[in-house]
């Protein structure tokens, strides 16, 4: 009865090894370094970011982000935005930095409404954008949002 004992949980064991644990993706936004150059278009200085080489290897591939619902005024639209932080300190109205900000472009429209600085995750391919300063730097296209 004992060695079945061990043989399955050397089993699980096993198996939980095989399965790769969810990246933090708000440790891998934060090793984004971010360059003020002269955007000629503006006549503005903006900040563009340098993705490091481990954020890169998730371009294209699903993710998950849990962080503080933002609201935006078109909340009719397909659109969610989630911060690291709550909305008093995030990037739009607090001192938090573009490293701190996502924007999920949801397949549907949530079926409730999300509360302000409501905790959901948003789940989606990566993008990374490096220079359309119209944009933020950390989007997840075709997402969904995970409720509770």
């Amino acid at each position: 009865m004992k060695k079945i004992a061990l043989t399955l949980m050397g089993g699980l064991l096993l198996l939980c090894s095989m399965v790769a644990p969810e990246p933090d993706m708000w440790a891998l936004f934060s090793k984004t370094r971010f360059v003020e150059k002269l955007n000629r278009e503006f006549g503005m200085y903006f900040l563009y970011p340098k993705f490091p080489d481990e954020l890169m290897e998730y371009e294209g591939k699903i993710v998950t982000v849990s962080g503080f619902y933002i609201p935006l005024e078109m909340n009719a639209s397909n659109i969610a935005v989630l911060s690291k932080f709550p909305m008093a300190e995030c990037f739009f109205c607090g001192g938090a930095g573009p490293e701190s900000i996502v924007v999920g472009y949801l397949k549907n429209k949530p079926n409730r409404k999300i509360k302000t600085d409501e905790i959901v995750k948003i789940r989606g391919k990566l993008k990374l954008n490096e220079n359309d300063i119209e944009e933020l730097n950390f989007i997840l296209q075709d997402a969904e949002i995970i409720l509770k």
